[in-house]
């Protein structure tokens, strides 16, 4: 894997997404570098890579994967993660800004 693209970058955030938080797709995409816009991309990562802690990543909304709902609920609970309604309490289990970010109007 690339570790400077796209994929590597994005894999490298999630990745260092810590057990017992959440990030959105669109703040993965932040941390990798990009706008809160390639957030799709981020998930098209998530499918092709295999061995991350896909099930850190949520929606804006805190919504699960479609499909997928038990088997990510079971695993963010399993992490102590609270969900309620199928969906993740945003803010509380997101993870704290990252200092890697670039800086405001810094696109990449």
């Amino acid at each position: 894997m690339d570790g400077a693209g796209f994929q590597g970058r994005v894999a490298a955030a999630v990745a260092a997404i810590p057990p017992g938080t959440v990030s959105t797709y669109g703040e993965v995409a932040v941390e990798a570098g990009f706008t809160t816009g390639a957030s799709r991309a981020v998930g098209n990562v998530l499918q092709r890579v295999e061995g991350l802690p896909w099930w850190r990543v949520v929606t804006a909304s805190g919504r699960l994967v479609p499909g997928l709902e038990e088997r990510h609920a079971q695993l963010l609970r399993a992490e102590g993660v609270a969900l309620s309604a199928g969906r993740v309490g945003l803010p509380g289990a997101r993870r704290p800004a990252s200092s890697a970010r670039p800086p405001a109007g810094e696109h990449r």
